[in-house]
């Protein structure tokens, strides 16, 4: 009864959020870095925001999420429409730490999911339609250019987590991920507020028994010309657990650079690399 009146009231339902002993080697969330330590919301005295499936920490100079995690139960999976779902800020925190839909009205700016919608609908009816609603507070949204998901590049980031299910036996079929924005000081001001040109997500998993991670950067170059928005480029990359920290000042736990089978090219700038151009040609 908690739970359903909750939800009628817009907030959050069960709140378990990202469940670091989802797999049978222990994951924690990344913890901020030397430098932006300090930059993270506190709600309820701390810094992970827990939502159903999913957690996530709120940048409180950025007022986007610095890091989202979740768990993925694709034995459990469960297809529901978002038809009548909106967008809304989190009435758990005050409106004027998160960006709304103030960004995004009469643009080419799309509502992003960091944690994709279709990863948490999982458990029973009541959890995956809660994970559902919980998926669309802005806390879980950045701006991506409209034109982002009529790409293909979107074939590449917006399928990795398929792709992973396709091409190895995932135990379990149980994955634990984690992605969000990098940050940048020179990162394009719209309406006020610094539009994020890249994205991170970083998959773990278990392979007979073993513990893999792989990490990955999506690039793309914002231009504002006469306040108009548009996409000058984007690519994705398979990056290193130690380049993904480099990128974002976080750290991510020993157990994730310990599954990190990536090669790492840290002496190749990304331009000078050549970017994924299918799910194919990730190396699992």
């Amino acid at each position: 009864m908690a739970d359903e009146a909750a939800s009628r009231s817009g907030v959050p339902g069960a709140m378990a959020g990202y469940a670091p002993d989802f797999l049978s080697a222990r994951i924690a969330p990344p913890e901020l870095g030397t430098g932006i330590e300090h930059d993270a919301f506190l709600w309820d005295g701390t810094e992970a925001i827990p939502y159903t499936h999913f957690s996530l920490s709120l940048s409180k100079s950025r007022r986007f999420a610095r890091w989202v995690a979740w768990n993925i139960d694709g034995a459990s999976i469960q297809r529901l429409s978002r038809t009548g779902l909106d967008f809304r800020t989190d009435p758990r925190i005050p409106a004027s730490a998160q960006v709304g839909n103030e960004l995004y009205a009469g643009n080419r700016l799309d509502r992003g999911h960091l944690a994709r919608r279709a990863d948490l609908l999982w458990g029973d009816p009541h959890e995956a339609g809660q994970a559902n609603r919980d998926s669309f507070y802005y806390t879980n949204i950045a701006p991506q250019m409209d034109d982002f998901n009529q790409s293909s590049q979107d074939g590449v980031w917006g399928r990795l987590e398929n792709a992973l299910f396709d091409g190895v036996d995932v135990d379990d079929l149980r994955v634990s991920v984690f992605a969000g924005p990098v940050f940048h000081d020179d990162d394009r001001l719209y309406r006020g507020v610094p539009l994020p040109r890249e994205f991170w997500k970083l998959l773990a998993f278990e392979d007979n028994g073993t513990l893999k991670t792989h990490a990955f950067l999506l690039t793309q170059h914002l231009d504002q010309l006469k306040a108009v928005l548009h996409l000058d480029e984007f690519r994705v990359y398979e990056i290193t657990v130690a380049e993904l920290e480099d990128r974002t000042c976080l750290r991510f736990p020993a157990q994730l650079h310990a599954g990190d089978t990536t090669t790492p090219l840290e002496s190749l700038a990304f331009d000078k690399r050549e970017p994924l151009a299918t799910t194919a040609d990730i190396r699992w």
